[in-house]
C-alpha cells in the first residue's frame, strides 16, 4: 500500500516538472487573417520515452496546424493539444496597474460608505436621547440652552460630514467608471484559460534537442494603410505603405522577428468544379434561388474603423438607392440609406456589414474602411476607379544595357529623351494593348519587381529565358500576357531590402515583408504601426468636376503601373500642400491600368450648371408628352495659373420602349452613347471663362410620370 502511495506521489511530481517545460516565441509570420507562431524549446531526452508539456500557450491554436521540427534521431509518438482552465494568462502591466487602482478605489468607496453609516448611527442615537429630565424633574433653562447648542452643532457637523463623504463617493465612482472604460478599451476581460501542447518523444539514447514548434492562431492579423503626400501641383506623390499589426492570442509577442504575408490561410483553397446546368420548371411558390458566384473582394477586417459612411447605388444604372437596409452583421445595429443613397453607421464591434434591398442581391462586406461605397448586384471589377498608383524613377543599370541585343526577343529602348531617364524593357511580339507595359521578371523562382531586375550584376547570371504567348500564360496566367523573363543566377538570389530595411519577396501567390528589426506586440488587440515601404511616384494632375452631382472642382492625381508596388485594397490618408485632405480607397483589384485620387476641392475654379430658359417647355403630341431639356455649364478660372479641367455631365438612357429620347445635341463633348456620359477636357488660362452646352428631348405617354 505504501509503495503504491509513493508511486502516485512520484507520478504527480513528474507531471508537475513536465508542466514547467518552457518555450519562447522567436518569430511570427502574420497573415491578413491569422498568424503562424514559431517557438523554440531546448529539451533533454533520456533513452526511451519522454513526455513534455509546453504550457502558457495561446488558447486559440488551430490544432491541425501544429508542427514539430529539430528532432534529429528522435521520433514523435504523439502530439496532443488541450486547454488548461486552471492556468491563468499573464495580463500586461498597464492592465495590472489599472486593476490595482480599481481595487484601491473600491476600498476607498467602501470606507466612505462606512463613515456615512457611522454618522447616521450617531444622528439616530442623538435623536432618540434628546428628551431632557422626567415628569418629576424640571430642566433648568441653562441646561436646556447647553443641550440645544450641542444638538445643533453636532447634527450640523454630522450632516456636513455625510455630505462630504457623498461627494467623495461620487468622485471615486467617476474615477472607477473611467478606469473601467479604459480596461474595456484594453479588451481586459478575465481570460483564465491557456493552451498546452503535450509531446511524447522516443529516443534510443540520451540526446539534447533544440525543438522548433510551429502552429497557427486566428486571433491576429495585419491590414495595410497608406499615406499619400503631395507638396504642390505637378510634383511627385510620396506613397508611404504602412502595416497595422494586431493580436489578441493570449500571449504577448516580445522582441520577435516579424514577417508580414499577404496570404490568407483561412481562404477556401478548394478550386470550383463546373458541372452542367440543366434548365427545368420550378414551383413558383418554392424558395428556389439561383447559385451565386463567390466574389473576390480581397477586403479584410480593419478593427480601427469605428464609423462607416458611403453611398449605395444600383449597379445597373448607377442611381442612388434610398431605403437600403444596412446592418452590422450579428447585431441589431443598423440604419437605412437616405434619398440620395447616403448612410452613416457607428460600428459596435462587428466584423462585417450586410446591405439588403428589395429586388437586389444582398451584399456582405468586411468592415475595411471608413468609406464603403456599395453598388448592389454588380461585380466589384466593374466599379469606377477610385484609387492610386504610380511610376517610380529608377536610375539606369549597366546590367540592363548589357542585355540589349544579347537575348533573343528582348527589346530595350530609351523611355524618354530626358537625361538619366530609364530604359524600357519589352519583349518583341507580345501584346501592346496597354501601352508600354514591361514583362514579369522571375529570378531563381522569385517573382520580383523591375528594381530587383535592374540591380543584378551581369557576371552573376547563369541563364536567361524569354517566355511569350501561351508558354507565359500557361505558367503565370494573365500576368504573363506581356511576356516573362526567367533568370537563373550562379549563387542564388535574395530580393533587395528597401530603404526602410524591409526585405520584400514576391512569390507566385503572395508577397512577404521581412521586417529588419524585432518588435513587441502585446496581446491586447491594439494596433502597432510598422512602415514597410515608400515610393516617390510622378503623377499627372488635373482638375475634375461633375456639376450634375456636385459643382465643386476637385484636384486629382492620376498615376499608372501600380501593380509593381505590391499594394492591397486599403484606406489611404491624403495630404496636399502640408494639409490633410481626407481619405480615399486604394483598390488594386480594379481592372483599369491607372488609379486616380482626389486631393481636395479648389474654390478658385468656379463651375455653374444652369438650365437654358429657351428650352424650358413642355408640349403634347397626340397621346404623348414631350419635355425639352437644355443645359449650359460655365467655367471660370480665378487662379493665377493656367489649368486643365475634365468636365462630366450626362444624358439619360431609356429603360422602357415607351420612353424615347430625341433631338440629342452633345455639343463639343466626347459622348459615350452606351453610358450617356458627356466629357469635355477644357484648357483655361488665368482669368478666362468658357461655356459648354448640351440638350435633348424626352417623349413619353401623358398621364405617366418619369424620374427626370
Amino acid at each position: 500500500m505504501k509503495k503504491n502511495i509513493l508511486s502516485s506521489l512520484l507520478i504527480c511530481f513528474v507531471i508537475q516538472v513536465q508542466a514547467q517545460t518552457k518555450s519562447k516565441i522567436r518569430s511570427v509570420t502574420v497573415y491578413l487573417d491569422g498568424a503562424e507562431i514559431n517557438r523554440q524549446a531546448p529539451v533533454k531526452l533520456k533513452s526511451g520515452t519522454t513526455e513534455f508539456t509546453f504550457n502558457k500557450l495561446s488558447p486559440h491554436i488551430q490544432e491541425s496546424s501544429i508542427q514539430i521540427s529539430g528532432l534529429k534521431t528522435a521520433s514523435i509518438l504523439s502530439i496532443n493539444y488541450g486547454i488548461n482552465y486552471l492556468s491563468k494568462q499573464k495580463q500586461n502591466d498597464s492592465i495590472t496597474a489599472l486593476k490595482a487602482d480599481l481595487e484601491a478605489i473600491e476600498g476607498s468607496i467602501q470606507y466612505e460608505y462606512d463613515l456615512i453609516s457611522g454618522y447616521n448611527e450617531e444622528i439616530s442615537l442623538i435623536q432618540s436621547n434628546k428628551r431632557l429630565g422626567n415628569e418629576s424633574e424640571v430642566v433648568s433653562l441653562e441646561e436646556l440652552k447647553k443641550f440645544a447648542t450641542y444638538y445643533r452643532t453636532r447634527i450640523t457637523e454630522l450632516k456636513s460630514a455625510i455630505n462630504t463623504s457623498n461627494k467623495t463617493v461620487d468622485k471615486l465612482t467617476n474615477q472607477k467608471q473611467t478606469i473601467n472604460k479604459q480596461l474595456l478599451e484594453f479588451n481586459s476581460d478575465e481570460k483564465i484559460q491557456t493552451g498546452e501542447i503535450t509531446l511524447k518523444l522516443n529516443s534510443e539514447k540520451p540526446i539534447e534537442l533544440d525543438l522548433k514548434i510551429a502552429y497557427n492562431i486566428k486571433n491576429a492579423g495585419w491590414f495595410p494603410i497608406y499615406d499619400l503626400k503631395a507638396d504642390k501641383i505637378n510634383s511627385p506623390i510620396n506613397l508611404e505603405y504602412k502595416a497595422h499589426v494586431f493580436q489578441n492570442s493570449g500571449c504577448d509577442w516580445t522582441n520577435v522577428d516579424l514577417v508580414l504575408s499577404t496570404s490568407d490561410p483561412n481562404t477556401n483553397n478548394e478550386k470550383p468544379i463546373v458541372n452542367p446546368k440543366y434548365l427545368n420548371f420550378v414551383n413558383p411558390y418554392s424558395n428556389y434561388q439561383s447559385q451565386r458566384a463567390t466574389r473576390s473582394y480581397n477586403y479584410k477586417y480593419n478593427p480601427l474603423v469605428k464609423t462607416v459612411s458611403g453611398v449605395v447605388t444600383s449597379s445597373s444604372d448607377g442611381l442612388p438607392l434610398p431605403g437600403v437596409t444596412i446592418i452590422e452583421k450579428g447585431t441589431s445595429n443598423g440604419v437605412q440609406s437616405d434619398f440620395d443613397g447616403n448612410y452613416a453607421l457607428k460600428t459596435s464591434g462587428g466584423n462585417a456589414i450586410v446591405y439588403s434591398y428589395v429586388g437586389m442581391k444582398t451584399e456582405e462586406l468586411p468592415i475595411h474602411s471608413s468609406i464603403m461605397n456599395v453598388a448592389l448586384n454588380e461585380d466589384a471589377s466593374l466599379l469606377d476607379e477610385v484609387v492610386v498608383t504610380g511610376y517610380e524613377n529608377r536610375p539606369n543599370n549597366s546590367f540592363v544595357k548589357a542585355l540589349s541585343g544579347q537575348v533573343a526577343g528582348l527589346n530595350i529602348t530609351k523611355s524618354s529623351g530626358q537625361p538619366g531617364g530609364n530604359s524600357l524593357v519589352q519583349l518583341r511580339g507580345v501584346s501592346s494593348f496597354h501601352g508600354n507595359v514591361e514583362p514579369l521578371f522571375i529570378i531563381d523562382g522569385y517573382l520580383v519587381n523591375e528594381s530587383n531586375f535592374r540591380s543584378l550584376n551581369e557576371n552573376d547570371i547563369a541563364s536567361i529565358d524569354v517566355l511569350k504567348d501561351a508558354k507565359a500564360t500557361a505558367i503565370y496566367g494573365n500576368r504573363g500576357n506581356n511576356g516573362v523573363i526567367v533568370i537563373k543566377t550562379k549563387n542564388g538570389f535574395r530580393p533587395n531590402k528597401n530603404e526602410l530595411g524591409v526585405t520584400i519577396e514576391t512569390g507566385i501567390t503572395n508577397t512577404r515583408f521581412e521586417i529588419d528589426k524585432a518588435y513587441s506586440i502585446p496581446s491586447d488587440g491594439d494596433v502597432t504601426v510598422i512602415e514597410i515601404d515608400k515610393f516617390n511616384v510622378p503623377a499627372k494632375y488635373t482638375y475634375f468636376s461633375a456639376p450634375v452631382l456636385n459643382e465643386n472642382v476637385f484636384l486629382t492625381a492620376k498615376i499608372g503601373n501600380w501593380e509593381q508596388y505590391n499594394l492591397l485594397p486599403a484606406e489611404a490618408n491624403v495630404y496636399f500642400e502640408g494639409s490633410y485632405s481626407g481619405k480615399t480607397n486604394i483598390n488594386p483589384g480594379a481592372t483599369s491600368d491607372s488609379l486616380t485620387i482626389s486631393l481636395g476641392v479648389n474654390p478658385n475654379i468656379i463651375v455653374k450648371r444652369t438650365q437654358r430658359n429657351d428650352f424650358k417647355k413642355t408640349t403634347f403630341i397626340g397621346n404623348n408628352k414631350v419635355v425639352y431639356k437644355a443645359f449650359e455649364i460655365e467655367v471660370r478660372n480665378n487662379k493665377q495659373s493656367n489649368i486643365q479641367l475634365t468636365l462630366l455631365d450626362r444624358i439619360p438612357i431609356t429603360q422602357n420602349k415607351s420612353i424615347k429620347l430625341d433631338d440629342i445635341d452633345t455639343g463639343t463633348s466626347q459622348y459615350d452613347k452606351d453610358k450617356g456620359i458627356l466629357k469635355w477636357v477644357i484648357n483655361l488660362s488665368s482669368g478666362a471663362v468658357d461655356k459648354v452646352e448640351h440638350s435633348y428631348s424626352i417623349k413619353y405617354p401623358k398621364g405617366k410620370r418619369i424620374n427626370l
